[in-house]
């Protein structure tokens, strides 16, 4: 990525990476804040500033900002993670002025209206309730909860129906107080753009805003093993296992990849062929791993009749043995470096996927790599490499998350 980066006097930074091949531009602002840094009512507080920041300013209402992206074509929304929240917007070069203007209207100025804050409590009140009807979103936030237990960590993104229900307009505000200061936040764009001139827009729009910045306390969790169970008299289990992982500052992630591609990242992984291919024991199966400031996690994910439950979660924890103990072949190793280097080269085809890239690492403090770089990154990563890796994750302690019709002891020999 060949990115410009600037620091304005008031410490936001603004990051860009022009692509003169295309007619639009992808701009995000984003805020040093998740999930994370919520503290007792707060929970849930940073999604639920995500969603009310769409509802206006002093000046601007929530229609006259989904009139004015729809006017010119515009993509826009927001996510919010544990550790970040990301405002967005895809548009026209020539629409840019107007898009980062509203964009800097909504995070700086926001109007905090009793009677909209009160109609979004019921829009993230029916989020959770939908969250809580998907099994699988729910057996992958007991694996959060059951991996980091009293770490922030486990705190769940969108909050809790009776934390959302006793958020009050003061907490709300207090808490935006708190974390949205320009120190906090990175505005990040790519597409067809000059970065001097991007500044410039930048400055002129945030450029007279103040604030301290706004820390977060780091601390490793303790891990134990542990299972939670959701219990429901449901048709299919939903599973995940797994066990602390990498965290983001590691400088084996590369490894790490590999590792989770060959495990459970493809049609052609061990625990699909194993799993589904070779025992259709399930339809989804994959792994995945989630690297955050003070740790990071890696799980397995299977939906199963209750009954094979207990061959299908032998079955993983026997792939992990054997993975630890032998590594992976070279074939294995090859095609995984195959399949991320060219995922990376596909991502890198979008403005919004290149800004989404640019803006994340920026504010999280990982190295930007050019694709050149990166592919070197993964080309010089060894079958050692990969089985040191496979050692240190794959040793436990073990962790389940489950719903489905059994409790938690049906399970717990399954993390031993």
């Amino acid at each position: 990525m060949d990115h410009e980066l600037t620091t304005l006097p008031n410490g936001l930074r603004v990051i860009t990476e022009a692509m003169p091949s295309v007619r639009s531009i992808a701009v995000g602002a984003w805020v040093d804040t998740g999930s994370r840094d919520e503290s007792g009512p707060e929970a849930g507080c940073s999604h639920f500033l995500e969603h009310l920041l769409f509802k206006g300013t002093k000046e601007l209402s929530a229609q006259a900002i989904a009139e004015a992206f729809d006017a010119v074509g515009a993509r826009s929304n927001a996510f919010t993670s544990k550790e970040y929240t990301c405002f967005w917007a895809q548009l026209r070069d020539e629409d840019l002025p107007m898009g980062l203007g509203l964009l800097a209207e909504m995070i700086q100025r926001p109007a905090f209206r009793p009677d909209e804050i009160e109609s979004e409590h019921h829009v993230v009140l029916e989020e959770i309730n939908m969250n809580e009807d998907d099994p699988s979103d729910v057996a992958h936030d007991q694996f959060a909860q059951a991996l980091w237990g009293d770490h922030v960590l486990a705190l769940p993104v969108l909050g809790t129906r009776e934390s959302i229900a006793a958020m009050t307009p003061e907490v709300i505000a207090g808490y935006w107080r708190r974390r949205y200061h320009p120190a906090t936040v990175v505005v990040a764009a790519s597409g067809n753009l000059e970065h001097a001139a991007f500044v410039d827009l930048v400055s002129s729009r945030f450029g007279e805003w103040t604030g301290a910045t706004a820390g977060h306390e780091f601390v490793s969790p303790e891990i134990v093993s542990n299972v939670r169970v959701v219990q429901r008299d449901t048709e299919q289990a939903h599973l995940v296992l797994g066990s602390e992982g990498l965290d983001r500052s590691d400088d084996r992630r590369f490894s790490f990849g590999i590792l989770n591609h060959v495990l459970g990242g493809g049609m052609s992984s061990r625990l699909f062929r194993e799993i589904r291919e070779e025992r259709g024991l399930a339809y989804a199966v994959y792994s995945f791993r989630m690297p955050y400031a003070d740790s990071g996690a890696f799980g397995v994910y299977v939906g199963t009749t209750p009954h094979q439950t207990a061959q299908v979660l032998e079955l993983v924890r026997e792939q992990f043995a054997k993975v630890a103990a032998e590594g992976i072949t070279l074939d294995e190793l090859e095609r995984a470096k195959g399949y991320t280097k060219g995922s990376v080269a596909l991502s890198m085809e979008d403005t919004n996927s290149r800004m989404v890239r640019l803006g994340r690492h920026e504010l999280t403090g990982v190295e930007h790599l050019s694709l050149d770089e990166t592919v070197a990154r993964i080309e010089a990563v060894s079958l050692q490499d990969v089985h040191d890796v496979a050692v240190e994750v794959l040793d436990g302690p073990f962790v389940i998350g489950a719903v489905g019709p059994f409790d938690a002891l049906d399970l717990s020999r399954h993390v031993s």
